[in-house]
């Protein structure tokens, strides 16, 4: 426990392991002792509504996240979902237990509680637009594989390795470890909301002496260096638009094909610039007809992607993803059993590769990777063509 004061008001910040029984307890104890006027705990309403209902996907709309190309962001946030539950099952506790008990223990003293943090699809959403296409694919990649399989080199995850982690020396060099490997992470996910959670708690100090906030050891650091100062939480919440490059490029790309294909026609005989027109198109489809039927989609899909991934590559608000998604959607017809069961199926490869909800999205992804893969193909083929 960290004990802060800002005025008239002392903080008792409980850094804790989201998957640790000790937690657990340590939260109790705490607000016992403390009687605080207030408890703030480190979630925001859609992640105490998802740890307090039986199943958090119970009213997942997954024609909507397709149709808003938002299928791999929500790949990643299953998978990152999927990994916590996975160390937690193997210490026997559920992630987010203690700070479930932190509202159970203030509402049995008829205490307020604070919900401080972010909203965690915010959070998300910001850092995912800091992260490039290959960075993506290798974080979704590692959440997806991580611990699926025992390596035999690799020191168990226990208990006294999550407590261990809270150390602060331990803590300084992981966090110091994360902000050299991966600063695009690094920032949204922990710093800003560090920002967030000490504006969030100093606000509800206000007019109180005894406040107590329970949250993750990794943000304890950041809150301490940033209570008191003066924080604008609108900007935390903004979405930050597409890079400026990415926005030109959008249209540049089909701008500059159209370009390639007058000039072949201005240039070539008839037969040669079919041929080489067909070349290009014929790359662009089977690649995404392919990338679609090798992530298990049916031929409805691949077809849908053949027709779509051409369109797409000149008319940008076409998106071969979504297209795909939509078809194999409207085919799988996911149920609200089938999102229930979403927890259970991502505890594995194989759970990802059999729950419909998920592969839809791995469908979707797949056939736009491969309408890119299809694409670079075709401009080769075409730039020698010049």
């Amino acid at each position: 426990m960290t004990k802060l004061v800002d005025g008239d008001c002392t903080f008792y910040v409980v850094g804790t392991a989201h998957v640790s029984q000790k937690s657990v307890d340590e939260v109790r104890a705490v607000i016992a002792a403390v009687k605080p006027e207030v408890v703030c705990v480190e979630l925001d309403k859609a992640r105490y509504d998802a740890l307090k209902k039986d199943s958090a996907f119970r009213d997942l709309d997954v024609f909507k996240v397709v149709r808003e190309g938002k299928g791999m962001y929500l790949l990643a946030h299953l998978a990152l979902s999927a990994y916590q539950r996975r160390i937690g099952a193997s210490l026997g506790v559920r992630p987010g237990s203690e700070l479930v008990a932190a509202v159970d223990a203030a509402r049995e003293l008829d205490v307020p509680v604070e919900l401080i943090d972010r909203e965690i699809q915010i959070t998300l959403r910001r850092t995912w637009k800091n992260l490039g296409i290959w960075k993506r694919m290798m974080l979704l990649w590692s959440l997806l594989g991580g611990g699926q399989k025992d390596d035999g080199d690799a020191e168990p995850i226990t208990e006294k390795t999550i407590e261990n982690l809270k150390e602060p020396q331990a803590l300084s060099e992981m966090l110091a470890e994360l902000g050299r490997a991966v600063p695009e992470i690094k920032a949204p996910l922990l710093d800003e909301r560090d920002q967030y959670l000490a504006s969030k708690m100093g606000d509800a100090g206000n007019g109180r002496r005894r406040v107590v906030a329970i949250v993750g050891a990794a943000h304890v650091p950041g809150m301490t260096a940033q209570l008191g100062k003066p924080i604008d939480r609108a900007a935390l919440e903004r979405i930050p638009p597409a890079a400026l490059w990415w926005r030109i490029g959008k249209w540049a790309v089909p701008i500059a094909l159209l370009a390639a294909i007058v000039y072949l026609y201005a240039h070539t005989q008839a037969g040669d610039f079919g041929k080489t027109l067909l070349v290009g198109i014929v790359s662009i489809s089977v690649g995404a007809a392919l990338f679609t039927l090798l992530s298990g989609g049916s031929p409805l899909s691949a077809g849908a992607a053949a027709i779509a991934s051409p369109i797409a590559r000149v008319f940008p608000l076409v998106r071969t993803g979504v297209v795909v998604g939509i078809v194999e959607a409207w085919r799988r017809k996911p149920s609200v059993v089938d999102c229930e069961k979403l927890p259970d199926d991502t505890q594995s490869l194989r759970g990802f590769w059999r729950n419909p909800v998920t592969r839809i999205l791995i469908v979707a992804t797949m056939a736009g990777l491969g309408a890119l893969a299809g694409f670079i193909v075709g401009v080769g083929f075409v730039a020698t063509h010049l």
